[in-house]
């Protein structure tokens, strides 16, 4: 005779469990991180990291050739608000053009809820800005969490995965899955070479970004099944 947890398991697909660890990581490393984000004082992790993005006692003097902040500027431009309003915008207008409301109003719920909850933690939080090092872009809110990294995670993965059930094979669904992922990825640490967020409030970032993309992914995934969003057929 199985124990139930065995027989959940064998019952439960590997995308869906992948799915439920991420959140249940993301959450996991948030609270964690939140509890780092009202230290008095930043914590060496954060300071080491931040630091190594810098010449040796020259916090003003970013590494690297003159040409990678040009570079990094428009990297991190990938998580900017008006980008990706305009990335969903689009989306949602193709998705409403091939008559699938619904799939559309799931990536609308994904990415405006993601900025709701971004700014709701900013607000919680209220964690300013790092000094340690010059800011190589303006910015004037909260630190924790990084927007950028957040909001780039959701979307991006979130086009990830609504791209990847309309693809013919696994190497393709992976590709596209990946390079979501690694533009995230790329987003969350041009915000710290740039200087204008301590590591932690990108690892948040990431953190709560992935978790939420996920957390809609299961819902899309619930309601395709009871097919109120329609499949790749």
């Amino acid at each position: 005779m199985k124990f139930p947890a065995a027989a959940l398991l064998n019952k439960m697909e590997f995308p869906v469990l992948l799915a439920g660890l991420v959140i249940a990581g993301g959450l996991w490393g948030l609270v964690e991180l939140m509890e780092l984000a009202r230290a008095t004082t930043p914590h060496a992790f954060d300071t080491e990291i931040l630091l190594a993005f810098r010449h040796a006692g020259q916090p003003d003097s970013p590494i690297g050739p003159p040409w990678l902040q040009g570079a990094v500027r428009d990297i991190t431009a990938l998580g900017s608000t008006s980008v990706l309003v305009l990335i969903t915008t689009a989306t949602i207008v193709y998705l409403l053009l091939i008559r699938r409301p619904a799939t559309a109003l799931l990536m609308f719920v994904a990415v405006a809820g993601g900025q709701v909850l971004s700014s709701l933690l900013k607000h919680e939080i209220d964690r300013p800005r790092p000094e340690l090092v010059s800011h190589l872009v303006n910015e004037s809110s909260f630190s924790f969490p990084s927007g950028h990294a957040m909001l780039s995670a959701v979307t991006y993965l979130t086009l990830g995965s609504l791209a990847a059930r309309f693809l013919p094979d696994h190497t393709s669904k992976v590709f596209v899955l990946g390079l979501a992922v690694l533009t995230a990825v790329l987003v969350g640490v041009s915000r710290v070479y740039l200087g204008v967020h301590w590591p932690s409030d990108v690892l948040a970032g990431w953190c709560a970004g992935f978790a939420w993309a996920m957390l809609c992914w299961l819902a899309a995934r619930l309601l395709q099944r009871r097919k109120v969003v329609a499949d790749s057929d």
